[in-house]
C-alpha cells in the first residue's frame, strides 16, 4: 500500500470514528460530491439513526432539487425536504459580502430545530480540509448553532480524496462539477430577487447545452459575465452558438453578454471584496 493510500485509510478510519460517536445525525444535503459522500458514510455507520435533510428555496436550482431526491435514494438514506425562504432576510436580500452568514443562519436553524423535534443529536455538514481558509461567512453562522459538526473536515479529507473514495463507493457524484446556490452568481450590492435568480437559472440552463464541465453565469445587471473551463470557450464563441446565446440571454433581460476570458473560478465574485 502506498504512502498516499496509507493516508487516506487513517483518513476513512477517523471519520468513521467520529460518525460512530455520534448517536444520531442529520446531514445538511444538498446532492453535491461533498453532502453526498458524507450521508453516504453516515448511513454506512449509523444506518436508520442517519437523515438527509435538504432546505430548498428559489436560490436552489430546480436540477438541483431533483438530483438530491435522486442521490439520496440512491445511498438509502432517509431524506426530507424542508422549506426555506432567505428572501424573508432583509440582510440576505440586500447581498452584501455577509449574504452566506444571513442564508446558513436561516438554513441551519430549520435544520437544527427538525432535528431537536425528531430526537437527533447532531447536524453533519459537508465542508472538507480545502475550504479551511477561502473567504465563508456562512461558516460563522454554522459555529453558532449548537451541535453542528464537519466530519470531513475534521478527518483531515480533501476534496480530491473525497472524489477518489466515492468513485470507489460507486457514487454518481464522485466528478460531478461543484455547485453552489444561485445567488453566488449575483453581483455583491445588486439586490437579490426572485426574478433576477430565474434569471440565472435559465441562463446557465442555456450555456449548459453548448459547455461541458463548470458553467456560471454571473449576473451584474444589465451585463450577464459566463465562465467556463477553458477548453469549453471555443464552443461559445462558435460563431453559430454565440448568435443563440446572446439572442436567449437578451430575451431574459440581459442586454450585454460576455465571456469571462480568464474561465471559471469558484468564488469569483470574491475578488472584488
Amino acid at each position: 500500500m502506498s504512502d498516499n493510500a496509507t493516508l487516506l485509510q487513517i483518513k476513512v478510519t477517523r471519520l468513521n470514528e467520529i460518525l460512530d460517536s455520534l448517536q444520531s445525525a442529520a446531514v445538511a444535503f444538498s446532492g453535491g460530491t461533498d453532502s453526498a459522500f458524507l450521508a453516504a458514510a453516515a448511513f454506512r455507520r449509523l444506518q436508520d439513526r442517519a437523515v438527509a435533510l435538504t432546505a430548498y428555496s428559489s436560490t436552489l436550482a430546480m436540477e438541483e432539487q431533483s438530483d438530491a431526491i435522486k442521490i439520496a435514494d440512491g445511498i438509502g438514506i432517509r431524506h426530507l425536504m424542508l422549506p426555506a425562504d432567505e428572501m424573508d432576510d432583509a440582510g440576505f436580500r440586500q447581498n452584501g459580502p455577509d449574504r452566506c452568514f444571513h442564508c446558513k443562519k436561516l438554513r441551519f436553524g430549520i435544520l437544527a430545530e427538525w432535528a431537536a423535534q425528531n430526537g437527533i443529536h447532531w447536524i453533519i455538514e459537508g465542508s472538507n480540509a480545502d475550504d479551511v481558509g477561502d473567504y465563508r461567512p456562512g461558516m460563522k453562522a454554522i459555529e453558532a448553532i449548537p451541535n453542528v459538526r464537519s466530519p470531513l473536515l475534521e478527518a483531515g479529507l480533501t476534496k480530491a480524496e473525497i472524489r477518489t473514495l466515492s468513485k470507489e463507493w460507486g457514487l454518481p457524484t464522485w466528478d460531478k462539477p461543484s455547485a453552489a446556490c444561485l445567488a453566488s452568481r449575483i453581483a455583491y450590492g445588486l439586490p437579490i430577487s426572485a426574478a433576477n435568480l430565474a434569471q440565472v437559472e435559465q441562463a446557465e440552463r442555456l450555456v449548459r447545452r453548448f459547455a461541458a464541465g463548470q458553467v456560471r453565469v454571473r449576473h451584474h445587471g444589465v451585463i450577464a459575465r459566463i465562465e467556463v473551463e477553458p477548453a469549453q470557450m471555443q464552443n461559445l464563441i462558435d460563431a453559430g452558438n454565440a448568435k443563440i446565446i446572446i439572442k436567449e440571454l437578451q430575451s431574459i433581460g440581459f442586454p450585454f453578454v460576455t465571456l469571462d476570458l480568464s474561465g471559471y473560478r469558484m468564488g469569483s465574485l470574491n475578488e472584488t471584496l
